[in-house]
């Protein structure tokens, strides 16, 4: 077999930058999905194409910084709420985070072609991908699975999860790789994408019985974030969410966004008893902060509350997945001198993490709260203690922007209804605020950046789904055995 023609320097950076754009086109709110699944087919082409690990991971690392880069440019929104303190971040901020999530690209492609080909980097950029859910607390946001979470494809998350997703997306870019020398493989690839759609069409569960489910109303209140927490527009705010609650309709359950009160649950009391005085007979679950005192000193953390139509306090859940640098510094000493203590924290410290997933009972059922974007990470979901009835999601995408950030961020939370069969409330400062429906069908949602409510019924939650029972078990197993086959050949033929 003749060895492959390299390409000039130039000509693959500029090819792997060019890829890694289009692979961003799967995104919301673009969703082109079929121009991103076949873009893949690029960056494998062009590591057939490198000759040395060098050139591999430096391919992985531009494929990497031009997607994240384009797909994440909602990351420099939360810099620009308080621009004259932090605006000069937020280039930093894009450049950070495309450039470090990328270098787990780059590790897969370098890894690669220092020790294998396609079939292993097929299974070591899977497995990138998995360790970017985990490593240093972790961020999967944008995986390389979501290119098919707008296609029927997307029902086979309920047997083998996002990452399963990717390792099927990518197999079958490779395959069409390999089919530009053997039509067979081309052949392969076509079976496989199409059992993949017909396949995940198939998986798709039928509309939910409605009929006599539980109410929820969704209170969406559309502070913008730079006004969030300015005294001349709290109390407007808060009137807004009041105005919602009172309106008519018999709700079981009214649920209003992350932070909704401008107050710290020990100091809402008077705002509890306006909440009760709106909400006629429904309970009302609500995003606040607290503080509390552990080992003598005080911490905060960002809580949802559930309140009994009365406004007394019945449950409350502590946030337990903080984001970096935005709800707590990692390095306080480097940034001290930003006079931020996490960009979306306004405690002295940032706050402090829960103990972690757990169940709090609510009028409509056993819920699994889920605080802004603790929803993004599948293995937050399936570590409940017990399968909750429904996942309650409360969030202020204001921090993502008008338009990129809040569109993935619901797309992701779909993602976790299809993986689980539960159904999923979210409700959202600024959008969108949806009840979306075991099988990720959207019963009904509040766009972006507007006022309002929608009262919606709660379906009811499915079977446990395969990948609700295992986890990430399956796909990492998988990959194993896909890692150590590359490597017996690779062995077996060097002898």
């Amino acid at each position: 077999m003749r060895p492959p023609q390299p390409l000039s320097p130039r000509l693959r950076q500029g090819l792997a930058l060019v890829f890694g754009l289009a692979l961003a086109t799967g995104a919301p709110p673009l969703s082109l999905w079929p121009l991103a699944w076949a873009s893949l087919v690029g960056p494998l082409w062009l590591f057939s194409r490198c000759t040395t690990p060098a050139q591999a991971g430096w391919t992985g690392w531009i494929v990497g910084a031009g997607y994240f880069g384009a797909s994440m440019a909602w990351i420099v929104q939360p810099f620009l709420v308080d621009a004259a303190v932090t605006g000069w971040l937020a280039p930093l901020g894009l450049l950070g985070m495309a450039g470090g999530l990328s270098l787990f690209w780059a590790a897969a492609f370098w890894a690669a072609r220092r020790a294998g080909g396609l079939i292993l980097l097929v299974a070591l950029w899977t497995l990138a991908e998995l360790a970017r859910a985990y490593v240093l607390t972790g961020f999967p946001w944008g995986l390389v699975g979501y290119v098919l979470a707008p296609s029927p494809a997307a029902h086979w998350a309920a047997l083998v999860g996002s990452h399963g997703l990717t390792l099927a997306a990518l197999t079958v870019a490779a395959l069409a790789v390999a089919g530009l020398s053997r039509r067979v493989w081309l052949a392969a690839a076509g079976g496989l994408a199409g059992t993949l759609l017909l396949g995940g069409a198939a998986l798709q569960p039928p509309a939910p019985d409605l009929a006599g489910r539980p109410v929820v109303r969704l209170v969406q209140p559309n502070a913008p974030q730079h006004l969030k927490w300015d005294p001349a527009y709290m109390p407007v705010f808060f009137q807004r969410q009041i105005s919602a609650t009172s309106a008519e309709g018999a709700p079981d359950l009214i649920v209003w966004p992350e932070s909704a009160l401008p107050v710290l649950l020990d100091q809402a009391g008077p705002a509890f008893e306006v909440i009760a005085g709106a909400s006629g007979a429904a309970p009302v679950a609500l995003g606040i902060e607290r503080r509390d005192t552990v080992e003598g000193a005080t911490v905060y953390y960002n809580s949802l509350a559930v309140l009994t139509a009365e406004g007394q306090v019945t449950a409350v859940y502590d946030k337990h997945h903080l984001v970096p640098f935005g709800e707590y510094m990692p390095f306080p000493w480097l940034f001290s001198h930003i006079e931020a203590a996490g960009l979306a924290a306004r405690a002295a410290g940032g706050f402090s993490a829960g103990p972690g997933p757990r169940l709090i009972d609510t009028p409509v059922g056993r819920a699994l709260p889920l605080i802004c974007y603790e929803a993004v990470f599948p293995q937050d979901v399936t570590a409940a203690p017990e399968r909750p009835d429904y996942l309650l999601q409360v969030t202020n995408d204001a921090w993502f922007g008008t338009h990129l950030g809040p569109q993935q961020h619901l797309m992701q939370a779909r993602m976790r209804v299809i993986e689980t069969g539960l159904p999923l409330v979210r409700a959202a400062n600024t959008g969108i605020s949806a009840v979306i429906g075991p099988g990720g069908r959207i019963i009904a949602a509040l766009p972006l950046n507007r006022e309002g409510h929608i009262d919606a019924p709660l379906p009811a939650a499915l079977a446990p789904t395969p990948y609700a029972r295992t986890g990430d078990w399956p796909v990492f197993a998988a990959l194993l055995a896909i890692i150590l086959f590359s490597f017996t050949v690779r062995f077996r033929d060097s002898d």
